[in-house]
């Protein structure tokens, strides 16, 4: 499969539009054509606002509330959410890279034709969310929870899954066969409609085989 090149800050179309942001963010409002680097925000309220042509580097959100936030076009390098709502959040054409989501709420979360490279997903909570044309690229799930999520068209190139929870999720064209580690803790039965490689099949038997209600005995 083409994997898509992470890009630099001026490679991007509108990097020559981009106006440093020095402010705080506030609920509701919309934020167009910003660069924000080297910031730090914590417990903020920025429920319902909206990015768009937009870059955030170096960025540290502790904490916050970011509920129906809409990311259009934004690129990210080396974010950290800590404990942080972005549930109900939009994620269209987004690329992430180099950056950490920890105790992060995205439930309800859609994303569409968004690119994550060497990211950190751990202890992120994605039920019920809808992902459409996602690529996650060298990256780490650690105890990502995707019950009740949509998956369509997603990939995980050189991505380590560890402790994902799928339960009652559904795939259609997810293809994990370049993934690294394959650890699904719950929700075997989900993989329906996603490609694995032989040597993942191997290692999924002893789950497919307690799901299934199968008894392997030998001689």
């Amino acid at each position: 499969m083409r994997v898509p090149a992470p890009r630099d800050l001026p490679a991007l179309p509108y990097a020559h539009r981009l106006e440093p942001f020095t402010g705080d963010l506030e609920r509701e409002e919309v934020y167009e054509w910003l660069h924000i680097d080297d910031r730090a925000f914590d417990d903020v309220d920025g429920g319902m606002t909206r990015f768009s042509e937009s870059a955030l580097s170096s960025v540290t959100f502790t904490g916050g509330r970011f509920r129906r936030a809409r990311f259009d076009t934004v690129w990210m390098h080396n974010i950290r959410t800590v404990g942080s709502d972005l549930a109900e959040s939009t994620w269209l054409d987004t690329e992430c890279l180099s950056s950490l989501l920890a105790g992060t709420q995205l439930h309800g979360t859609q994303m569409r034709r968004a690119v994550f490279h060497h990211c950190k997903f751990d202890s992120v909570n994605l039920r019920a969310a809808q992902l459409a044309n996602v690529t996650f690229v060298d990256c780490l799930l650690r105890d990502v929870d995707f019950a009740g999520a949509t998956l369509t068209g997603v990939s995980f190139p050189g991505t380590t899954l560890d402790g994902v929870d799928l339960t009652k999720a559904t795939l259609s064209r997810v293809d994990l066969s370049e993934s690294t580690a394959l650890g699904i803790t719950s929700g075997v039965a989900a993989l329906k409609g996603a490609t694995i490689s032989t040597p993942q099949l191997l290692d999924l038997a002893p789950a497919l085989a307690q799901h299934i209600g199968l008894t392997v005995k030998d001689a």
